[in-house]
């Protein structure tokens, strides 16, 4: 990134595709080109803590991954002890939290306990949080927010005429990211343009950046550009400017 100053997204969020394809330009397995896929996410990480990114949320798994193919389901399922494993020491060293969103019951258990390991030693960092999107579905997570403000409307805690934006986002499982909880930044890889159940409801004013980089190839100056293409928006946020 060049010395210009730039103003640098609180909130990035990335759709992490194309790992796929980068295994079968290579002629290799799938699961090779998600095992480069867990480099690029320390390479982002790190980049992302240097520039002042506030929360980087990372989406690994969705709610509709699970129909993919079992052996590549399973691989999935291990790669945060890969990561982890070799990563957690410099996200320590580099005052990294990390953190979860997500419906964590119908991950295996092993996985389960490397992710709360994980959480529980970074939690008094206070840098920058890497945040994993595991069995994440955003119109899911909307659904589970809805349930949570029935039960407190139907126990009497809340009338209904106090439903309001506010209150919806803060029982969403991003409500405790407080005011950065809506991505100000949306990159996603490989040229797909879709959002794919992701962040549905915090993305209503995100900024988009797609590439055509799979994202094993995505590196950090690919990152700088995500972010010097942001300062080139307008964000306006339905109003008009004087």
């Amino acid at each position: 990134m060049s010395n210009q100053k730039f103003e640098i997204p609180a909130h990035v969020a990335i759709i992490m595709d194309g790992n796929g394809r980068w295994a079968k330009k290579r002629f290799m397995p799938r699961v090779a080109g998600h095992k480069r896929g867990v480099e690029t996410i320390k390479t982002i990480t790190i980049r992302a803590n240097e520039l002042g990114v506030k929360l980087l949320t990372v989406y690994a798994f969705s709610t509709e991954n699970w129909g993919r193919p079992e052996e590549e389901v399973s691989f999935l399922m291990k790669l945060p002890s890969h990561f982890f494993k070799s990563f957690l020491p410099q996200l320590i060293e580099n005052n990294i939290k990390v953190d979860f969103i997500g419906d964590a019951r119908a991950l295996p258990q092993e996985t389960q306990n490397i992710l709360n390991s994980a959480i529980e030693q970074t939690a008094h960092c206070t840098g920058m949080t890497l945040n994993f999107a595991l069995n994440y579905g955003g119109q899911q997570d909307i659904v589970d927010a809805v349930k949570l403000i029935a039960t407190s409307v139907q126990a009497g805690e809340l009338q209904p005429e106090e439903i309001d934006l506010a209150k919806i986002q803060a029982s969403l499982s991003t409500g405790k990211y407080l005011e950065i909880a809506n991505p100000d930044l949306i990159i996603r890889t490989s040229g797909e343009l879709r959002l794919s159940n992701f962040l549905t409801w915090e993305s209503a004013y995100s900024e988009f950046y797609f590439t055509d980089v799979l994202w094993p190839d995505f590196g950090a100056k690919d990152f700088d550009l995500a972010i010097e293409d942001y300062n080139h928006r307008n964000r306006r946020f339905g109003k008009i400017e004087d």
